[in-house]
């Protein structure tokens, strides 16, 4: 039997535990029943539902005439860059204060529970800094490439438009994503446990381009990609991965990058380490062996049980987290629901992912809710009739190769309690009989 606490004292692949039940796909009629049953309209009990929406204004609601709709609105010029409702104003990124002793070395999360689909908007995506924010003006901006080259090159944002384009949808993730959580339930909510965590569409020219362009020796085999911040952070990056998918991005989302997310320009390295995706690019370096830098030594390598590292653990494994209902979106009442999260894996795209109720004991199958990518988030979601009894929700996803999303048991028997990175284990959320839901972990 599993026992819940509060705090608890890879590569490699895990067995599927218990077989999954096939998910009933719901007639017209039960859809409605749901929908009714879950705005509380049935058997009319209408009244009572709206009346519990915060601070809703009566005089606006059915069959009244709202406010809004007797009066002209603002004109187009008003806000000349496009502003969120100030009845969004509680979606933004959080710090926490104990992890922020210094915000120029630090990190604010994503707010998970607050989005919907796959896209992050470009404003809420997660910080991570090593050496502050810089200031960088993008006509004075250049970008190197030299070292095992037979044509060194120094590139202008302006020489980089010129190269052929291309535009993708990947997740981005620090590899200390929930690494608080290693030795027990820490963080009170999504966007703590998760929120180092963004999907974006990035466009750019694909550094097989570019290495094509400076003529690339044949005997070279890694990259160091140096950013322009006060760290001069900078990674080794495997050539094979360079000729693959890596992109150099001068956009997101359909605008020029933000200046947190490393504008003018940034390495995107799909489905790896957010840290190799060095921001504020100016320097690649062409060479046959690893440079072992700061970042990639000291830092950023996983501490076995033994007292050894990890050395390069590239990929960003399996994951999922449902992200309503949280600490963040409680349940308000008995009755339907809709059970929703987000899943992705670094190698490739999500094949399936099953969702709990009673802490892993049995297992459903979830649908997918929006398109399916390889190294994207990927919406899923599953109906819930919450009877009011205590419940332990948890998902558990399966990418493309078979691998299958660990437990915390299974995890730490690999990687013991002493890392922060690669952090992930099934999540679960306890929700009590009021509704609240809090973080908690089975062993």
């Amino acid at each position: 039997m599993s026992r819940i606490v509060k705090a608890a004292s890879s590569g490699d692949k895990f067995k599927k535990g218990v077989a999954s039940k096939p998910l009933h796909e719901p007639t017209l009629e039960e859809r409605r029943k749901f929908l009714l049953g879950g705005l509380g309209l049935m058997g009319g009990a209408a009244a009572s539902s709206l009346a519990m929406v915060p601070s809703a204004n009566a005089s606006n609601l059915p069959p009244n005439l709202p406010s809004w709709s007797k009066n002209l609105g603002t004109g187009v010029v008003t806000n000349p860059y496009g502003q969120p409702s100030r009845f969004e104003a509680n979606v933004k990124r959080r710090t926490v204060d104990w992890l922020t002793a210094d915000r120029i070395a630090s990190i604010s999360f994503t707010p998970l529970a607050d989005l919907k689909g796959i896209i992050t908007p470009s404003s809420v995506v997660f910080e991570r800094y090593h050496a502050g924010l810089p200031e960088i003006n993008p006509n004075e901006h250049r970008l190197m490439i030299h070292g095992m080259v037979d044509r060194p090159i120094i590139l202008t944002m302006d020489d980089l438009m010129r190269f052929p384009s291309t535009s993708m949808i990947r997740f981005l993730e620090c590899p200390a994503n929930g690494g608080m959580e290693w030795r027990g339930a820490q963080m009170d909510r999504v966007q703590f446990t998760h929120g180092m965590l963004a999907c974006c569409e990035w466009t750019g020219v694909l550094l097989s381009t570019l290495l094509a362009e400076v003529g690339a020796s044949k005997k070279a085999s890694w990259i160091l990609a140096e950013g322009a911040d006060g760290a001069h952070m900078s990674r080794s990056i495997p050539m094979a991965k360079a000729l693959d998918d890596t992109l150099i991005v001068y956009a997101q989302n359909g605008e020029a990058l933000r200046p947190e997310q490393g504008y003018p320009l940034r390495m995107i390295n799909p489905g790896w380490e957010g840290n190799t995706c060095i921001k504020w690019l100016r320097r690649l370096e062409i060479g046959d062996k690893p440079w072992y830098q700061r970042e990639e030594t000291s830092k950023y390598t996983d501490l076995m049980p033994d007292g050894t590292a990890r050395e390069f653990t590239f990929v960003q494994e399996c994951n999922s987290v449902i992200t309503s209902p949280s600490p963040e979106k409680p349940m308000r009442e008995k009755g339907k629901y809709w059970i929703e999260g987000l899943a992705w894996s670094g190698r490739g795209k999500i094949k399936q992912v099953d969702v709990s109720f009673d802490g892993g004991v049995s297992w459903r199958e979830t649908r997918f809710t929006s398109i399916v990518l390889p190294r994207a988030l990927t919406r899923f979601g599953i109906e819930f009739d919450w009877d009011g009894s205590p419940a332990l929700l948890q998902s558990r996803a399966i990418d493309e190769t078979g691998y299958v999303q660990p437990t915390y048991a299974q995890l730490r028997t690999v990687r013991g309690t002493s890392s922060i990175y690669h952090k992930n284990a099934i999540h679960t959320w306890k929700v009590n009989p009021n509704g609240g839901v809090v973080n908690v972990q089975l062993t």
